[in-house]
Parts: structure tokens; C-alpha cells; sequence
């Protein structure tokens, strides 16, 4: 049941936001009482960290998956992490926490942070690495150009949201396709 719940409130949250949800809106599907979502949950920030952590599990494991190989293919992955996101109607976890940081407790907020700073870590080894390689080409720091690979990720999804899921494609199409020439 706790797994149950945390996918459920991984989808509520990007799909309409961690505040726009309540645990009526996971219990119903369930078929299940609040009570059953609070015993498992006592706080909604609770469930929250939960889907953070989750989300980072998820991060790790791709990650270790596409250690091997060439640094463009491990980023053409986590583009299609986040096509995936976007053809489900999605947006990512830290794009749709983002708006509601402030509203967050401290220790919902902390785990945001060690998210964005693993995969910001990640990104900008990455392109280190493949430009080391030659199999990546950039001006300017890594960790610069690697905020601007998640932002642009981050903002395709909401784009697409807008004007279609052929935005993100044209997008992150475009974005591989500069950093590989």
C-alpha cells in the first residue's frame, strides 16, 4: 500500500502541483480511507520527502545503468527520461516542486536540494567528461552549461504542456544536437 501511495502522489504532483492535492485525491483512487494514507503518511511533507526520495532511487539506479557509456548517449537517456515525462503529460518532480518551494517544511525543502544538487553533480560530470572525450563540444564551465541542460529540460516540459509534445522533441532534439557539434 505505501508504494501504492507514494506512485499516486508522484503523478498528483506532476501533474497538478504538491499544494493543488490532498490525500483524498489518493485515498479515493485507492479505495481506501484518509486514515489509511495518514497512517502510512502522518504529514503530507512526509509523503513528500518520500516522493523525493523515491525520485532520486530512480536517479541513481539510470545512472548507474548508463555509467558505460559515451557521454552523449548517457544524456540522450536522460532526455528521454524526461520525454517520457512529457508524452505522459507530465512535468519533472523538481520543475513542479519548484513553484511551491517556499510553502515547503525545512525538511521537504533540504531533500529538493540534495535532488537538484545530485543531478546538477551528475550533468556537469558528464559533460566534463564527454568534452574530455571530444564526444561533447561547449564554451564555458560545465556546471554552467549543465544548469542550462535542466532548465532548458525543465522548461520544455512546461512549454509542451502549451504548445504540444512536439516542442519538447524539437527541443531537446536541438539541445543534444548542439552540444555534439
Amino acid at each position: 500500500m505505501k508504494d501504492k501511495i507514494v506512485s499516486l502522489a508522484d503523478k498528483l504532483i506532476r501533474v497538478k502541483g504538491f499544494n493543488a492535492f490532498s490525500y483524498k485525491d489518493i485515498a479515493d483512487p485507492l479505495s481506501v480511507k484518509n486514515a489509511a494514507v495518514h497512517y502510512h503518511f502522518p504529514s503530507k511533507a512526509d509523503l513528500g520527502i518520500a516522493v523525493v526520495m523515491g525520485e532520486m532511487q530512480r536517479f541513481q539506479h539510470n545512472t548507474r545503468l548508463w555509467r558505460q557509456l559515451p557521454e552523449d548517449e548517457q544524456l540522450a537517456h536522460l532526455f528521454d527520461v524526461f520525454r517520457r515525462h512529457c508524452h505522459a503529460g507530465n512535468v519533472c518532480l523538481m520543475g513542479s516542486l519548484a513553484p511551491d518551494y517556499e510553502t515547503l517544511t525545512p525538511p521537504m525543502q533540504e531533500k529538493i536540494n540534495e535532488m537538484a544538487e545530485a543531478i546538477v553533480e551528475w550533468v556537469t560530470a558528464v559533460l566534463e567528461n564527454g568534452r574530455k572525450n571530444k564526444r561533447l563540444h561547449f564554451k564555458g564551465a560545465a556546471g554552467d552549461r549543465a544548469l542550462l541542460v535542466i532548465s532548458n529540460l525543465q522548461s520544455s516540459l512546461l512549454l509542451a504542456r502549451v504548445m504540444g509534445t512536439d516542442t519538447f522533441d524539437r527541443i531537446s532534439r536541438q539541445l543534444l544536437e548542439d552540444l555534439r557539434s
